[in-house]
């Protein structure tokens, strides 16, 4: 009873301070509905038949009422705020470590580098048995990485399963600060490369840091900003990092709210660190919020050539709002719009098909813009790249070997059974290296129906339906005898993507995320388009005039 008079306080309090904003008559609607919700929990405890959780009743309407709006407006319940914290910060208290499900037990995905939980010898594989002496098993990635999460200089008692022996590891938590720049080199033709994967707090910092050490390396004649994946932050930390690359007074990016106060403009303040340096700046359909910021501010300046594919299309501004007992809520205030004046905001939340589905605003609805030396861009649909460049999808061998995590289970084999490999970028995937890879997956499942084979399905089923089938059925029968996927083949036709990512995994267990990043890089598609084209002036000069509009490149 006590938390029903609680949440009724809350609501009788939270309309009050509704009725002191709103015109009258937002204020009759608001107090109106709000009176109705009052009254369904007041009688939801006078007569439903069982006991009512009034916390979860509530964050369950909470939600259910945001979910309306958009997916980034959300309530953030006390138990979250640590988690929303690490998006800004970059920084948490834990054991330092991604983790992943397999079976009924969470396991180690990847130790972070110089980590509480590297320190402690835990390795990629282990499997988390019990925390504390607390059973982790059957437990969700959620449950386990609550228990693992807590206050710097505490202590946590890990019985792990390693390759079928139990283990006992002590982790004495830290302040885990997971750095921004994931990797930076210097190629041989004097091209950098900087792999950003977040914009919390100091990653504009640590761009400056990592551009200074590149200078110092050699000769940097061109720059490769890789923003692929990388879903966004800080919208101040998108601005100072394309201040590095742009000259002071030029707009960045501007926001627009329901209310004035919503409205800024944002500009690059200081003298930019390299201003005339060649630039290119690789995205994906993951690149979204301030990922979109930096390469579209690029693109529509005229700084850089965009390579890869389409961005997300994450065009809104969120804040982040104190609430009573300790909670948030993130709030959607503003839409953002880059140097051209345009929007990329790819899905219109405010209306809803038939079904109540949101729908993505069509080719038609999206407008042209000019960037700054006259080049046509549009708004609506995210980034289009100057230069496309479409990853290669994978083959559904590929994706079974993937989502079974047999890759991950090889590389952690291949750990135990050497202690050492060459350098991330040297090593490779010799014949006898694939070859073991191809016996070990001997008495493995991971079967899979191809693309072909469930075409025919679904064709055969039409022709069922229709009455064709019987007329047909020898030559169905012939095609699916044809078309019977062999493992043991598909493994030798789709060798190059396997290796690809065998190899990637097996340098992670060596070299965590720098080595993974370094092996990847050797053989990334557009990575070398990018590096051509910095070799090639006339040609990235010409996509940045407008006098050379580049081809779509699939591969």
């Amino acid at each position: 009873m006590k938390s029903l008079k609680l949440i009724l306080v809350f609501i009788v309090g939270l309309q009050l301070g509704l009725s002191a904003q709103v015109n009258n008559n937002s204020s009759f609607e608001i107090s109106k509905n709000l009176d109705i919700l009052t009254t369904v929990y007041k009688e939801l405890n006078n007569n439903y038949v069982d006991e009512l959780n009034y916390g979860d009743l509530m964050k369950t309407g909470i939600d259910a009422m945001l979910n309306e709006l958009d997916p980034y407006t959300v309530f953030i319940s006390e138990a979250e705020i640590e988690d929303y914290a690490f998006m800004t910060t970059g920084q948490y208290g834990g054991i330092g470590a991604l983790i992943h499900k397999q079976g009924n037990t969470v396991v180690i995905s990847e130790p972070y580098e110089n980590s509480p939980a590297l320190k402690a010898g835990l390795q990629a594989g282990d499997k988390i048995l019990s925390i504390n002496d607390k059973d982790a098993t059957n437990k969700s990635v959620s449950d386990v990485s609550l228990l693992l999460k807590g206050q710097p200089g505490t202590k946590l008692d890990l019985r792990i399963d390693r390759n079928g022996t139990k283990l006992d590891k002590t982790v004495i938590r830290e302040n885990v600060s997971i750095p921004n720049v994931a990797y930076s080199s210097l190629f041989d033709d004097g091209t950098g490369y900087i792999k950003l994967t977040g914009f919390t707090q100091n990653s504009g910092k640590e761009v400056k840091d990592a551009l200074v050490k590149l200078k110092e390396s050699g000769n940097l004649t061109g720059l490769i900003l890789d923003l692929r994946d990388n879903g966004g932050g800080l919208l101040n930390e998108a601005v100072t990092i394309t201040n590095l690359f742009v000259k002071k007074g030029e707009m960045v990016v501007s926001t627009k709210g329901k209310t004035p106060d919503r409205n800024k403009s944002y500009k690059t303040i200081i003298q930019p660190m390299e201003p005339n340096l060649p630039l290119v700046v690789l995205v994906n359909g993951m690149s979204a919020s301030a990922s979109e910021i930096v390469a579209g501010a690029i693109q529509d300046l005229d700084r850089g050539v965009i390579i890869g594919e389409r961005t997300f299309g994450k065009g809104l501004v969120q804040n982040i709002i104190p609430l009573s007992y300790n909670t948030q809520m993130k709030v959607t205030v503003a839409k953002y719009y880059i140097p051209s004046g345009r929007c990329i905001q790819s899905i219109d939340y405010g209306h809803r098909d038939s079904l109540g589905r949101v729908v993505s605003i069509p080719d038609s609805l999206t407008n042209p813009f000019k960037t700054k030396g006259g080049r046509t861009v549009f708004d609506g649909a995210g980034i289009h790249p100057d230069m496309m460049v479409e990853q290669p999808q994978y083959s559904n061998i590929t994706i079974s070997l993937l989502t079974k995590y047999l890759f991950f289970d090889y590389a952690n084999k291949f750990r135990s059974n050497y202690d050492s490999i060459p350098a991330a970028k040297d090593f490779m995937i010799t014949d006898e290296i694939f070859n073991d890879f191809v016996n070990w997956l001997q008495d493995k499942d991971y079967d899979y129906t191809s693309r072909s084979e469930r075409l025919l399905a679904e064709l055969k089923n039409t022709a069922t339906s229709e009455k064709y089938f019987d007329d047909l059925k020898e030559e169905f029968q012939l095609l699916e005898s044809k078309m019977m996927h062999n493992k043991q083949s598909d493994l030798l036709k789709f060798r190059p993507e396997i290796e690809r990512i065998l190899k990637n995994e097996i340098v992670a267990r060596y070299f965590n995320q720098k080595g993974r990043v370094e092996a990847a890089i050797t053989d990334d598609i557009e990575v070398q388009s990018a590096r051509e084209l910095l070799k090639d002036q006339g040609k990235y000069n010409g996509i940045l005039d407008g006098s050379i509009i580049v081809s779509r490149t699939k591969s």
